[in-house]
């Protein structure tokens, strides 16, 4: 800790005044200047510089050059975020706050956009390609998220068409475990006021793993594809935006270990990368979302705008649930046939209006409804168990923020929100199906239905000052709420609270070649939502667990002098969980043990099960998911060879600290180790072509990336490779 508080304070002596967040220009032969990022997050196009929030941006080539290519890398470029492998989805958390579990009935506590579209927690792991800008937004988003963005939100924002410019790009890459991939994009100006943008890729990679077990199975691998078509059609004020994006992935299923300290912790291999499956597993995810977004500007400068989106994301994933060759009697023959399928249908509408007057501002309502579907089927020791079951949920949301300039250097900043939520489900627990003495369908031991709804005003209020052109600092309070829902008929959890407190200052020096930003920030939260196993079904079901306060800072700084770039940020997290009584299902003999024996009854899985000598009381710790220290570096050169050629090499190191993943804070079998990642580029180009040798995690560290259950996930060894590409 001392050293790391060392650290702290060199990198922050060493940024001086602290500013925006921005990203410097990467074209070859580029001026020596910072380039600007357009953040759209509140509706509006706006200088970052200027924006009084904490976030961090980057536009496409900065995310390529930082070894940047999915939702679970940015980790590695971006402070206080933390996303791990959960199996079926990812679990994202920004400050501590987020989502610490794995189960449809939690909603996700850090938003994820595509083009506007709030995204099913399904299918986000899709590689990046074509992309205009990442936004990285810290701390409660109340006002223009609303009930799903307690811990921050991320908005990616692919390429749109441009009129009157025909052009595009294409690009190979290839690298060891038989890494190849193919990527590229379009432009056509059909007409001085319409155009298209078609872009997609294609990738194949050999998995990183070798599956001992009898069924050779290729599980890790990356079978990917992704195609994209944009049609811009802007006849003086009005403009159309059609996006339509599909995707599709087999990765040959969830690559796992055993963790280690539970149940099944005896029969991992001895390296990581060696599995030892005893059943046939797969996966295949694939994904369709269309978005239609308006846009009417009014001869006063008011700006009408609808957005429009629809989504169709499944999953089909059979998987060897304790990840290894345990017998029998341990309940090991366990396979799980699970599929789940998500369709959302989004409208947004706002009234932007003009920002050339002292008070300008934003007005909007949102409608969402999910219909989410899931089938699991577990097989243990050839006794099928049925887990059907879905819910259809209801979004709506009300919001408005305005500006007001209460002296030319001082701005009143309030945004309000109402939201509501509505979530109807069905489903159940039925065994034996097609066992003699059973029902046909199965004896059905649990009753998942259920319902639940509420609603939450949220917001936030700020104090903007401009102290001059290069200088702003904030205050503001804001607030964030993530739904509640239901286990069963009988049970329910309600809703997760967050009241923010934040300082920020930004700033930029030297004739705008270096901007830096910091932040501080308190957070009282409540009501934490976490999955607990109920021993009256058997199944893990959610529940509202403490209240904690969470603080911390972060800073940022980019630079450029030259042909020098520099960037670097770091970001500290504090909090404290209280301890809890529940039951330690990874200390558990199996799964699938049915619900609790009535008093006197033995054990008799998977009819009933005598959960009490698993019950476990703790003295609490770190918040899940919460590293205490995130902090990476960038560095690069642009040397100059003659005759329009550039050879720049980069370099890129991240630090992301332990991280608790389970209430028991078990060395062993609940942490996440730390892991610091180097990854590295030379680059030679000109104006048309580039040639590139890459490499990441050159240090070949071995570390888990997630886990899930009693299983967990590695993240990628070495790899390197080459990159080929040319624009015209």
């Amino acid at each position: 800790m001392k050293n790391k508080s060392v650290l702290m304070s060199a990198i922050l002596s060493a940024m001086g005044s602290l500013g925006s967040t921005a990203v410097y220009a990467e074209t070859a032969g580029s001026a020596a200047v910072l380039e600007e990022i357009v953040v759209t997050a509140q509706r509006r196009e706006e200088n970052l510089l200027d924006l009084p929030l904490s976030a961090t941006a980057f536009n496409g080539d900065m995310l390529k050059n930082k070894g940047v290519s999915k939702i679970q890398d940015l980790q590695t470029a971006s402070p206080s975020l933390s996303v791990t492998d959960t199996g079926p989805t990812l679990s994202v958390n920004i400050r501590g706050i987020g989502i610490a579990t794995n189960t449809p009935n939690i909603t996700a506590g850090v938003a994820t956009y595509v083009d506007g579209l709030f995204q099913p927690p399904i299918v986000q792991s899709s590689s990046f390609y074509d992309i205009d800008t990442v936004e990285v937004l810290r701390g409660p988003q109340g006002t223009f998220v609303g009930n799903n963005a307690t811990g921050g939100a991320i908005f990616i924002n692919t390429k749109d068409p441009q009129l009157g410019e025909f052009g595009g790009y294409g690009e190979m890459s290839a690298g060891n475990y038989n890494n190849f991939g193919v990527e590229g994009a379009i432009n056509i100006p059909l007409s001085d006021d319409l155009a298209i943008r078609i872009a997609g890729f294609k990738r194949d990679r050999d998995s990183y793993y070798e599956d001992i077990g009898p069924f050779d199975n290729d599980a890790g691998k990356q079978d990917e594809y992704s195609a994209r078509l944009g049609v811009l059609w802007n006849p003086g004020n009005f403009e159309a935006l059609f996006k339509a994006q599909t995707n599709k992935r087999d990765t040959g299923g969830y690559a796992a270990q055993p963790v280690a300290g539970t149940t099944y912790g005896s029969f991992r291999t001895d390296d990581a990368f060696t599995l030892a499956f005893d059943e046939d597993v797969s996966y295949e995810d694939e994904g369709d979302m269309y978005s239609l977004e308006l846009n009417y500007e009014l001869p006063n400068g008011v700006v009408l705008r609808s957005l429009s989106g629809y989504q169709d994301k499944s999953i089909t994933n059979i998987s060897d649930v304790d990840a290894s060759t345990a017998p029998i009697f341990a309940n090991g023959d366990i396979d799980e046939d699970y599929y789940a399928n998500e369709k959302q249908t989004s409208q947004e509408i706002n009234i932007i209006s003009p920002t050339d007057g002292k008070f300008d501002w934003v007005v909007g309502g949102y409608y969402q409804e999910t219909d989410i579907d899931i089938m699991i089927v577990d097989t243990q020791a050839g006794f099928p168990t049925d887990i059907p079951g879905g819910n259809e949920r209801t979004v709506t949301g009300l919001f408005a923020q305005g500006n007001y300039e209460l002296i030319p250097s001082l701005e009143l900043q309030v945004g309000v929100r109402h939201s509501t939520y509505e979530v109807e489900g069905s489903g159940g627990i039925y065994i034996g199906r097609g066992i003699p003495g059973f029902p046909a369908e199965g004896l059905k031991v649990a009753d998942l239905a259920g319902e639940y709804d509420d609603s939450r005003t949220t917001g936030k209020v700020a104090l903007n000052w401009f102290v001059d052109d290069s200088q702003l600092v904030y205050a503001q309070v804001s607030t964030g709420y993530k739904p509640g829902g239901f286990n069963s008929a009988t049970s329910e959890f309600a809703a997760e609270d967050v009241l923010s407190y934040e300082l920020g200052w930004k700033f930029s020096a030297m004739d705008d070649r270096i901007r830096t930003q910091l932040t501080a920030f308190y957070n009282d939260y409540r009501d934490f939502q976490f999955a607990v196993l109920e021993p009256s079904t058997g199944v893990e079901g959610s529940e509202n667990l403490a209240d904690m306060t969470i603080k911390g800072l972060e800073a940022q700084v980019q630079a450029r002098f030259g042909a020098l770039s520099i960037s670097g940020n770091i970001g500290y997290t504090q909090s404290d969980l209280a301890g809890q009584t529940f039951i330690n299902v990874r200390q558990l003999p199996g799964n699938g043990l049915g619900p609790q024996c009535p008093a006197g009854v033995p054990s008799s899985p998977p009819l009933c099960f005598d959960y009490a000598p698993y019950q476990q009381t703790t003295s609490g710790g770190d918040a899940l998911y919460a590293p205490e220290w995130t902090y990476n570096v960038s560095v690069s050169y642009e040397f100059e060879l003659g005759k329009g050629l550039f050879l720049t090499p980069r370099f890129n190191y991240s630090h992301v600290d332990e991280q608790f993943t389970y209430l028991a804070y078990s060395k062993v079998s609940d942490t996440l180790e730390s892991r610091d990642l180097v990854n590295a580029s030379v680059t030679l180009t000109n104006d048309q072509w580039k040639v590139e040798l890459y490499g990441t995690n050159l240090t070949d560290q071995e570390y888990v990336s997630g886990q899930f259950g009693t299983t967990e996930f590695y993240g990628a060894p070495r790899e390197y490779g080459v990159r080929l590409g040319a624009s015209f």
